[in-house]
């Protein structure tokens, strides 16, 4: 009895040490796996950009999220870019956290894992393709040009060469403007040529500056077509010159110097996306925040065209 005794305990000690090595997650080897373990999938976006994304006012951030004290919960934020995020992670199973980095630190990659992806508004280029992959385009958008309500001088974009023109610093407004665009699917027609070229950290922070219609900052900014209604619609003396000047998909993207392997989550994140063009959930999102339809071409768009791996 008393051997039997001795063997006993050194029998539930090594079923114990088994089922405590068992129950022990195996590390996650690629963002996916990481991305799930975690239980937050971390975006960046701009906090001022709408109807893309924006800040909401006096939000109440949840009791209970998991969201660190430096991220923003989705409650916090809104907008169309926002809701297509909160989407992804609501497939995905878990909860979206918000960071909002400089734009050129994400377009840059080298993220350092600080956010898993960017779902902003990016547009799919030869030169971002360096450092990011792209999922498939969850959207489309027009660019087009905005001059001041008082303007009687231009009537078409090209009447805007060699004049004062706005767009936000490192995006495909300001390489436009340089002649230097260049979107997989799009043959570029640079109308303006020789143009004085003004930086600023967002669109709105042009618009603003165009809105004051002194001619002494700018001629005219180069946005999204929905971006400039909008601003239009909140008052600013404002008004869109002419058609739109080139289309850019826009799609979700994911730094290709992640510690931990991209491409499954890259091929997941596309996977949804294409779920939810498939059943109307970014249709009906277009239509509640632009009124139109500006997914359905994003999603016929040929991802293996770009050959990312």
């Amino acid at each position: 009895m008393k051997k039997l005794n001795v063997v006993l305990p050194l029998m539930l000690i090594l079923s114990m040490l088994l089922v405590s090595c068992q129950a022990t997650p195996t590390p996650a080897n690629d963002k996916l796996g990481e991305i799930l373990s975690r239980g937050t999938l971390l975006i960046s976006t701009d906090p001022a950009y709408p109807p893309q994304s924006e800040l909401v006012e006096n939000a109440q951030r949840p009791a209970n999220t998991k969201c660190t004290s430096d991220q923003r919960t989705a409650a916090e934020l809104h907008g169309f870019d926002i809701d297509v995020a909160v989407e992804i992670a609501k497939r995905l199973g878990v909860e979206p956290c918000f960071t909002t980095p400089d734009w050129t630190l994400i377009v840059a990659g080298n993220w350092a894992d600080r956010w898993d992806i960017s779902v902003g508004s990016m547009t799919i280029t030869p030169e971002r393709m360096e450092n990011l992959y792209f999922t498939q385009p969850y959207y489309t958008t027009p660019a087009a040009f905005f001059v001041h309500n008082d303007n009687t001088t231009f009537t078409q974009p090209s009447d805007l060469s060699g004049k004062k023109i706005g767009a936000c610093t490192g995006c495909t407004y300001d390489f436009y403007v340089a002649g230097t665009l260049q979107i997989p699917g799009e043959t570029m027609n640079y109308v303006v040529t020789d143009a004085a070229f003004t930086g600023y950290e967002t669109d709105l922070n042009a618009l603003q500056d165009l809105a004051l219609g002194d001619g002494v900052r700018l001629d005219a900014v180069l946005t999204a077509q929905p971006t400039g209604a909008g601003v239009i619609s909140d008052g600013l003396p404002l008004k869109q010159l002419g058609d739109p000047v080139f289309f850019e998909y826009l799609a979700a993207a994911v730094d290709k110097a992640s510690g931990k392997d991209p491409k499954p989550f890259v091929e997941k994140a596309t996977e949804l996306i294409n779920a939810m063009h498939a059943d109307g959930t970014l249709l009906k999102l277009s239509q509640q925040y632009y009124n139109l339809d500006l997914t359905t071409s994003a999603g016929e768009f040929d991802l293996s065209q770009l050959k990312q791996w």
